[in-house]
């Protein structure tokens, strides 16, 4: 232990029902559920709460005849969100849990709609990795590729909080305004350090270390602040700050006991930042660029372990490997290095970045000519949102190789010549007679001829221009009856609960836009409940 933590004074240690541990999306919907079912909640933050929700694109993936899908005149049914969802979701969850998400989706985002959060039926006229601040209903995921379209009819079940730009801010603010509204306590800038349990095991509290001085709450605040920032544009830059965070908060720190007399509820994100954790579970993903907070350090995931929790699918990482808008570029085709064709270039960008992962040394690259460039470079002003648009000019610009045709280009790229001119003659052949081997819809291909050619590096490594966001997918396992963290042998422990990415949920195992802010409200209200019904 450090010695500042040795030389703090503690604070008095406090008592209540439930204490929430992260105050992002599935911490807040933890929060208000128990408390909306009569308990007494604290919620614990390391920094000022929000987490990874707060800096999303505030999404949330939900059908079955929504309000928002009505309003945009589109049909959807619960069975054919199962449908779809079964292809996606596999067995990370049951099926009878996968069909109590779906059939609790339209009252979910009803509850969402009635806690402040702002949604709108306009719907986004083409297929978009995310939607312009015209339109909040969109295709979030695969619904119209092959084999997804044969299993349910497609709907755009993408609905983006309403708000300019990344609308995750709106979003979150909207579920921290509906817990202080029900006088929810928050404790911030308060990190747990451990759980406390009693002689039978069961979970009992929370031990802490909170920053109390004026000081160190200004500088603590600056700091994460900015580490954030950084974290999300250049992340070697908010590495820098990682290490004064840590001090100010064993410097600054007091030791604080919150008893918990029905349960504790882990919701303090996955393990993206703990890069030791990344490459012990999920090697292929290490160079990829991580979407979230410091606080995404798999501490949660931690504390479930120490307490005999077991964990699942810790090796399931979504990898968001866009390059749609422009909508021209998914008529380019993506190869590995032996020139192999990968996948239908319409897929959401998590499908791509999952066949990225398999290839050796997880590299691709997009290949396209120039007319597919210059329609792209048309599209630029009216398809994206400032990010986008930033990523498009870095490729458009330094991002990418040129060659006057096929061999030279991939030479340059070390991409084997053979392979490359053996896949695009098969492609343009294919083109010509109006198909697709994957599936790819037939407005999006036509041959490639028209040189120069160019190749986009898809590679996971992160670039500065054109970064590979990525999110861990498992977690703890839990009961799915209750949100109950499971032993190995699938026992629960009493007292103790995990939700959002602390916990294994209907996304991890695969991943499409709104589907794990979904899981969040899902399973922190399934938590909530639980553990305020508890005694």
């Amino acid at each position: 232990m450090p010695e500042a933590w040795k030389r703090a004074v503690a604070l008095e240690d406090t008592e209540v029902d439930v204490v929430v541990v992260g105050f992002g999306g599935a911490g807040a919907c933890a929060a208000i559920e128990a408390a909306d079912r009569g308990a007494d909640v604290l919620v614990v933050d390391r920094f000022q709460g929000g987490g990874a929700t707060a800096i999303s694109g505030g999404v949330v993936y939900a059908g079955g005849g929504t309000v928002y899908q009505k309003e945009a005149g589109c049909d959807d049914s619960v069975e054919a969100m199962l449908n779809y969802l079964r292809l996606e979701v596999g067995d990370a969850v049951s099926p009878a849990t996968l069909e109590r998400f779906c059939a609790d989706s339209v009252a979910n985002l009803d509850w969402l709609a009635a806690n402040g959060v702002p949604f709108e039926g306009s719907l986004a006229p083409r297929k978009t990795s995310y939607p312009t601040n015209d339109y909040y209903l969109y295709y979030s995921g695969s619904e119209a590729a092959p084999p997804f379209r044969d299993a349910a009819t497609p709907a755009p079940r993408g609905h983006r909080a309403k708000g300019r730009g990344t609308s995750g801010k709106v979003l979150f603010k909207a579920l921290a305004r509906a817990a202080t509204q029900r006088r929810v306590r928050v404790a911030r800038q308060t990190r747990v350090t451990g759980l406390t349990t009693d002689a039978d095991g069961r979970v009992t509290g929370v031990e802490c270390r909170r920053i109390t001085s004026t000081t160190g709450r200004l500088a603590h605040r600056w700091l994460s602040v900015s580490n954030r920032k950084l974290n999300i544009y250049f992340r070697p830059a908010g590495r820098l700050l990682d290490g004064p965070i840590r001090r100010l908060e064993a410097r600054h720190g007091r030791t604080w006991r919150v008893r918990a007399r029905r349960g504790v509820i882990l919701a303090a994100g996955g393990f993206v930042f703990n890069r030791k954790m990344l490459a012990e579970h999920a090697p292929p993903y290490r160079s990829g660029s991580s979407l979230g907070t410091i606080g995404d350090d798999g501490s949660g995931i931690r504390l479930g372990e120490s307490a005999g929790g077991a964990t699942a699918r810790m090796h399931r990482v979504s990898a968001w490997r866009f390059f749609n808008p422009p909508l021209s570029l998914v008529e380019g085709v993506l190869v590995n290095r032996d020139g192999e064709r990968l996948c239908n270039e319409l897929y959401y960008g998590a499908r791509i970045g999952d066949h990225i992962a398999e290839q050796r040394d997880a590299k691709a690259y997009l290949i396209i000519d120039q007319r597919i460039l210059d329609a792209a470079k048309s599209q630029l002003a009216g398809q994206t949102l400032w990010f986008q648009r930033w990523q498009a000019n870095y490729l458009f610009t330094v991002g990418h190789l040129k060659a006057g045709n096929i061999e030279e280009l991939a030479t340059r790229t070390g991409i084997d010549p053979t392979g490359l001119r053996r896949t695009l003659d098969t492609y343009n052949a294919d083109a010509r007679s109006g198909k697709d081997r994957m599936g790819k819809d037939a407005e999006h291909v036509h041959p490639l001829e028209r040189g120069p050619f160019y190749a986009f590096d898809c590679s996971l490594r992160t670039q500065r221009g054109f970064p590979c966001p990525m999110i861990t997918l498992g977690g703890l396992t839990v009961d799915e009856e209750s949100g109950a963290v499971t032993r190995v042998d699938g026992s629960a422990i009493p007292g103790l609960y995990a939700a959002g990415r602390t916990a294994v949920g209907v996304c991890s195992e695969s991943y499409v836009s709104g589907l794990s802010i979904a899981d969040c409200v899902f399973s922190g209200r399934r938590a909530g409940s639980a553990a305020a019904g508890a005694s």
